[in-house]
């Protein structure tokens, strides 16, 4: 079964996740390769939340400490590079990357993340991971109780609103346009102080990325120092899609309890999986993934 494969596995995606896995599969004397491109969708944040030993941490700092105790690990090799384009071999897999090189594995992970598509509203890319926000449980303690906005509409604006008043009362819910809000549901959320704003919004004023104001088109001001949104995303990488994966209604990879896709030999961890996007639950997924992918091997060769 071993054929003539360079890799135990090819890791795509060399960020939290991926690392994990990493060492995972170092630890089991596994032959790696971890191909990233460095662009992971956390760079512009600050600061890590919600991750135990590392809260408050910048995720440069954690990810630089955790390639470099993965880097110990002797069978663990890294490619700095895109890979643009993958093939099903017999027992394997071949990765092409964009500088026209080719290497091969019998198994592969995809850690690759997803891409965030942010609206055309000026200045929320500026503020996109700094006082714009996803989730409140990686950054909401830290604007707890502060001016705090929400961009959504409809039954998604109803359920963040109720998720983030736990963290503040100080609550606007802009929908960016005629509210979609039941009639029952805009007057529990009145009932409960939150405000709402229909006209559609023009800008953020901000200072290196920190919201000051929302600017409507009708140019209306209001004072904010953090804003809630969920833009809609596409898988970073399109290989696992390619190569035959699932992906679900979310646009997410489909996997199972054990990270594995529907095409055998090809697991995914971390971001492009899950809608709970966090460091810790990144790390959690690969480093479980990494021990299923071992097993299979062991099982395989046994």
């Amino acid at each position: 079964m071993k054929d003539n494969y360079t890799y135990d596995v090819i890791i795509i995606g060399g960020s939290y996740s991926g690392l994990s896995a990493a060492m995972s599969l170092g630890r089991s004397l596994r032959q790696v390769l971890v191909i990233d491109s460095g662009l992971p969708c956390n760079r512009q944040t600050p600061h890590s939340h919600n991750f135990i030993t590392q809260d408050g941490e910048k995720p440069a700092i954690i990810s630089a400490k955790a390639k470099l105790q993965v880097d110990l690990y002797k069978t663990v090799h890294f490619y700095n590079g895109l890979a643009v384009k993958a093939a099903k071999k017999e027992n394997g897999f071949e990765i092409s990357t964009e500088s026209g090189e080719t290497f091969n594995s019998r198994k592969i992970l995809f850690a690759t993340g997803v891409k965030d598509l942010l609206p055309e509203i000026k200045g929320f890319a500026d503020c996109w991971g700094i006082s714009v926000l996803h989730c409140p449980y990686c950054h909401g303690y830290e604007v707890k109780n502060e001016k705090t906005a929400i961009i959504a509409n409809g039954e998604m604006a109803f359920d963040f609103a109720k998720l983030i008043s736990n963290w503040t009362k100080d609550l606007r819910l802009c929908t960016n346009g005629k509210s979609t809000l039941t009639l029952e549901q805009t007057e529990i959320l009145k009932k409960h102080g939150v405000q709402i704003f229909e006209e559609e919004i023009d800008s953020f004023e901000h200072k290196e990325g920190y919201v000051k104001n929302i600017i409507f088109k009708n140019q209306e001001r209001v004072e904010v120092k953090a804003i809630y949104a969920r833009p809609p995303f596409e898988q970073h990488c399109s290989l696992p899609a390619d190569l035959g994966c699932d992906i679900n209604e979310q646009g997410l990879l489909k996997v199972d309890f054990m990270q594995k896709t529907n095409v055998a030999g090809i697991y995914a961890s971390g971001d492009c999986t899950t809608q709970m996007r966090s460091v810790a639950i990144a790390v959690s997924t690969g480093s479980f993934a990494g021990a299923v992918i071992n097993k299979e091997l062991i099982d395989e060769d046994f």
